[in-house]
C-alpha cells in the first residue's frame, strides 16, 4: 500500500510503498477514506523529539472497517468509523468516571511487542505513530475507533476526529462556557475555528477571533465569531479588552507560541481562564505569577483533545453537523491526493486555507 513516510526530520513526507500486517487481539484494520492535515503532524516531521524513524503519522482519520482482530466485539467489517488519538483502557477510575482522555493505562491499547510491527518495508520496520492515517490502510485498537452515521461525508468525518473534538470540546468540556459568556480565540486554524463553533453552541454572546491572516478572519464569522481582530495591525490584548469591556471570561490559545500564550492570559478579566491548546514551539512562556495569576485570580489550563470522551462526543458532534448546527463544510478547504501532502501543508501553513484532507491514495 502507499503511505506518506517521515524518513528525516525535515518537514517533508515521502510517498512510498510499504506493507501492513493483520490485526491482532482488539485491533481493527481500517481502509482510510479521508485523512486531515493537522499542524501537529507537520510538527512531528519538523521538530526532532526523539521519535524513531521511519514513521507514519496522521491522526484525523475516517474510513471503513476492512478486518477485525479475534477479540473485537463492537465493530464489524463495513462499519464506517473515525479514529482518535485518545487512548483509553475503559476500566481505570478515570475511564469509569467518563474521563477517558485522562486514562491511567493508555499503554494497554498499544500493540504487544510479540505481535511485531504493524508496518514494514523491504529495509525493515516502519513505525506507526498514533492513528497513522497517512496511508491507504491503518491498524488501530478498537477503543480508538467510533462508528459514525453513513450520511456523514468522509472528509468532514476526518476533521471531526481531531479539529472538531479538540476545538469544540475545549469550549464545551474544558472551559464549560455558559450562555452569555465572553470568549476570545487566538489562532484560527482548524482547531481555533472549532473553538469558535463550540463557544457558539454553548451560548457565548461575545466571541472574538484573533489571527494575522485576513482570509481566516473572514472565515471566522461562519464559525460563530461576533468580532475579529487582526493582531498584525492592532494590539490584540487592548482590542479584546475594549470589545469585551474588561477582558473575556475565557481565552483560548491554539498556536503554541509563548507570545500568544501571554496574550491569552492578559486578555482575560479578573477571575478568568486561559486555555492552552497549541503544541508548544519556540521560546517557552514566562509568566509574572504574582501580577498575572495571583493578583488577577486567573487560571491557566492545558487542553488535551478537548477533554473529550470520544464515545460520547463524536456521535454528538456528528449529529450536530447533520442538523446543520456544527460547521465542518467550511473547514474542508480542499481534497487532495496523497502525493499532494507537502504542497498542501505549505499552503495551509501560509494561512491561506483552514484544512486540507487527503481523499485519494
Amino acid at each position: 500500500m502507499r503511505a506518506a513516510v517521515i524518513n528525516e526530520i525535515n518537514g517533508r513526507f515521502d510517498v512510498e510503498e510499504i506493507s501492513i500486517g493483520d490485526p491482532v487481539g482488539c485491533e481493527v484494520l481500517v481502509e482510510v477514506k479521508a485523512a486531515g492535515l493537522c499542524h501537529s503532524d507537520l510538527l512531528v516531521a519538523s521538530i526532532d523529539r526523539g521519535r524513531p524513524l521511519p514513521l507514519v503519522v496522521g491522526h484525523e482519520m475516517a474510513g471503513v472497517v476492512a478486518a477485525v482482530g479475534p477479540e473485537v466485539r463492537d465493530l464489524a467489517v463495513g462499519d464506517q468509523v473515525v479514529g482518535s488519538e485518545v487512548k483509553f483502557c475503559a476500566h481505570c477510575d478515570e475511564c469509569l468516571a467518563g474521563h477517558s482522555y485522562r486514562c491511567v493505562n493508555p499503554g494497554e491499547v498499544s500493540r504487544p511487542r510479540t505481535a511485531g510491527s504493524k508496518l514494514r518495508r523491504n529495509s525493515g520496520d516502519v513505525h506507526a505513530f498514533g492513528v497513522a492515517a497517512f496511508a491507504e490502510y491503518t491498524i488501530c485498537h478498537a477503543n480508538s475507533l467510533v462508528k459514525i452515521p453513513r450520511e456523514l461525508p468522509f472528509p468532514q468525518a476526518a476533521v471531526l476526529s481531531c479539529a472538531a473534538i479538540t476545538g469544540v470540546g475545549a469550549a464545551v468540556n474544558t472551559a464549560k462556557v455558559q450562555p452569555g459568556d465572553t470568549v476570545a480565540v487566538i489562532g484560527l486554524g482548524g482547531i481555533g475555528l472549532n473553538v469558535l463553533s463550540g463557544a457558539r453552541i454553548a451560548g457565548a454572546t461575545t466571541i472574538i477571533g484573533v489571527d494575522v491572516h485576513p482570509a481566516k478572519l473572514t472565515l471566522a464569522a461562519r464559525f460563530g465569531a461576533t468580532h475579529v481582530v487582526n493582531s498584525s495591525e492592532e494590539d490584540a490584548v487592548a482590542k479584546v479588552r475594549q470589545i469585551s469591556g474588561r477582558g473575556v471570561q475565557h481565552s483560548f490559545e491554539a498556536i503554541g507560541l509563548g507570545l500568544t500564550q501571554a496574550q491569552a492570559i492578559e486578555m482575560t478579566r479578573v477571575g478568568g481562564g486561559a486555555y492552552f491548546i497549541g503544541i508548544p514551539q519556540g521560546a517557552p512562556l514566562e509568566v509574572d505569577v504574582l501580577r498575572s495569576l495571583i493578583a488577577s485570580q486567573r487560571r491557566i489550563q492545558g487542553v488535551y483533545m478537548g477533554s473529550s470522551n470520544i464515545r460520547r462526543d463524536i456521535p454528538r458532534y456528528a449529529e450536530l453537523y447533520l442538523q446543520g448546527r456544527l460547521n465542518l463544510d467550511d473547514l474542508v478547504a480542499q481534497e487532495i491526493p496523497l502525493e499532494g501532502i507537502n504542497d498542501a501543508y505549505r499552503l495551509q501553513e501560509s494561512g491561506a486555507i483552514a484544512r486540507s484532507v487527503i481523499t485519494s491514495f
